[in-house]
């Protein structure tokens, strides 16, 4: 039988000079010829990989060409696969098989334990031992942690006694702290994770939990679906909702605190074919409020808004499409001007920070209080400045002009695509031209992007075709004299791979100009306005997005995706 050095000249990967230097300290010293390959480190990780692959008859993988599992992973804590040096793969349920990427395919007693532990047949196969501690590392961090998965073992194991909270179960304690502690860990989790929202789906086999990080989502974890009623069960007794209620959507709240964390979780429940859904927006209490400099803002856009927020009355509106930052920015305003010396009051759908000193107003319709009538209210409690939360119909957009005209500083929100929109949205709703165009000062559009990981970002040298039109784009703010470089994220364990950590906003902010206010009287279309704000050194969206790309803030691929017109 060829041994480990013999396939490796055959391959090509080791002379035959070599082979016998190794063969002869085999005898010599008894020591395994793989150890002394690696440790005259004769070939690389890979090629001996490679070869074991052959002598252990065997397959090879590369783990860097498939992607992780969560269904395997939560088979596996990541201690077993520390221990053994080994990897979970792919699984069959069907045919109860775990394939397991392994440094040492002979290993029995890991094969051994592993089949014990699971209770899956193991299908062994051979990967470099770095890959594996590598992927073990960083495919772990980015899942649920082991707690969860052992949490989820336990109650799988017993699926036959698990019920939803609902009175007069048959459900035990253990089991029922079980059940919290998953739904614990699964908050800790996304805080560790700074994600925005967490999704927990039923599907017609399994149930997946899938995270907002950095305004994309990813799945994290699949469960079984045996344990989702109960799961649903538990958030709902939390957030305060009704347990035995499944047809119809119900919204809840409740706190959660971990380590030096306070987080609001806002939950929403949604009746689907396969069960309910709950999905939980997480608002943290801690850390405090941005300033427009930490979000994004900055130049002669930050210049204007700053110049608008100090007069005295006029309406300032946000523009952008859910999940745009609008708010967040509202709230940097709110407490850059919040002082004993103002009254502000606040109408929003629904109340994501409290912010001391200010008075805030949830709406709600069910009892009448809208934003309409809210507003109409607002006028007798003698503010200074006013928050709208969003600005939907005629009337709402009539109160909000009458507010401002009678010298009240009056902020909003507007879902539109940009600036210039803004204006010919809320004269379709049906304002009178002359009221806007003297009761309106400045109007801002923004998105938010996903910024490059500063540990592991690269410049590269842009294709000559995406550089031109950048240049064309940016106009005379493209910057002269320096070679141009973009960059990106190689990715690394902190940022998940993706090559992006943490968020950005791009903005485009309009002053309502006397030229503006002409062009608003003439009922002008938004291409007529956009023009008019570009040739009054109005920054778009796109171009700031462009400058940030300059800068290495973020990637062009990130703006494309964001500002695309």
């Amino acid at each position: 039988m060829p041994t480990l050095s013999d396939i490796l000249v055959s391959q090509g990967s080791l002379t035959a000079d070599k082979a016998k230097l190794v063969k002869l300290t085999q005898i010599q010293t008894g020591t395994p010829e793989e150890d002394i390959i690696t440790q005259k480190d004769l070939v690389s990780e890979t090629l001996l990989a490679k070869a074991k692959a052959v002598y252990f008859n065997v397959p090879y993988v590369d783990l860097s060409q498939i992607p992780a599992s969560p269904e395997a992973l939560s088979l596996l804590s990541q201690d077993v696969a520390d221990r053994f040096e080994v990897f979970p793969i792919s699984v069959d349920k069907a045919g109860k098989k775990l394939v397991l990427a392994m440094a040492d395919p002979l290993n029995l007693s890991a094969i051994d334990f592993v089949e014990r532990k699971t209770g899956y047949h193991v299908q062994a196969e051979v990967a470099e031992a770095s890959k594996i501690k590598e992927f073990a590392d960083t495919k772990y961090a980015q899942s649920i942690s082991k707690e969860v998965t052992e949490a989820v073992t336990e109650v799988s194991s017993t699926k036959d006694e698990v019920k939803s909270f609902e009175a007069g179960s048959k459900f035990g304690f253990i089991k029922e702290e079980k059940i919290a502690e998953i739904v614990s860990h699964i908050l800790e989790f996304a805080i560790r994770a700074r994600a925005s929202d967490i999704h927990i789906e039923p599907q017609e086999k399994s149930t997946r939990v899938r995270y907002r990080i950095d305004g994309i989502l990813q799945e994290k974890l699949t469960i079984p679906r045996e344990i989702h009623d109960s799961l649903v069960s538990r958030v709902k007794i939390l957030s305060g909702m009704k347990i035995d209620e499944k047809r119809v959507p119900q919204d809840g709240r409740f706190n959660f605190k971990a380590a030096d964390e306070d987080i609001d979780l806002r939950v929403s429940s949604l009746p689907t074919s396969w069960g309910e859904k709950i999905v939980m927006r997480l608002l943290k209490k801690t850390g405090g409020v941005p300033t427009l400099s930490e979000l994004g803002l900055r130049g002669r856009g930050l210049k204007n808004l700053e110049d608008a927020v100090l007069r005295p009355h006029g309406i300032i509106l946000i523009c952008g499409p859910t999940g745009s930052g609008k708010t967040t920015t509202l709230y940097s305003i709110i407490s850059k001007i919040n002082t004993s010396k103002v009254n502000i009051v606040t109408l929003e759908d629904p109340i994501e920070y409290k912010i001391p000193g200010v008075n805030q107003v949830q709406i709600n319709p069910a009892a009448g209080l809208t934003f309409a009538s809210g507003l109409r209210s607002f006028l007798r409690q003698d503010p200074n400045i006013i928050l709208v939360g969003e600005i939907r119909d005629q009337e709402t957009a009539d109160l909000a002009i009458q507010a401002s005209l009678t010298g009240h500083l009056v902020f909003s929100t507007l879902h539109t695509n940009d600036a210039s929109g803004a204006l010919p949205r809320l004269l379709d709703m049906g304002a009178e031209p002359y009221l806007l165009a003297s009761s309106i000062t400045a109007i801002m559009a923004q998105r938010v992007i996903r910024k490059i990981h500063d540990k592991c970002k690269t410049a590269f040298a842009p294709d000559a075709k995406i550089a031109e039109e950048v240049k064309a784009n940016l106009g005379n703010l493209w910057p002269s004299g320096k070679d141009i470089k973009f960059y990106k994220g190689t990715g690394d364990p902190e940022c998940g791979n993706s090559g992006y950590f943490g968020r950005v906003g791009i903005y485009e902010v309009m002053p309502v100009t006397e030229k503006m206010s002409k062009l608003i009287l003439e009922r002008s279309s938004s291409a007529d306005i956009e023009k008019l704000a570009r040739d009054e050194g109005m920054i778009t969206l796109k171009q700031d997005g462009y400058l940030k790309v300059l800068e290495g803030i973020t990637s062009i691929e990130e703006v494309l995706r964001v500002a695309q017109e």
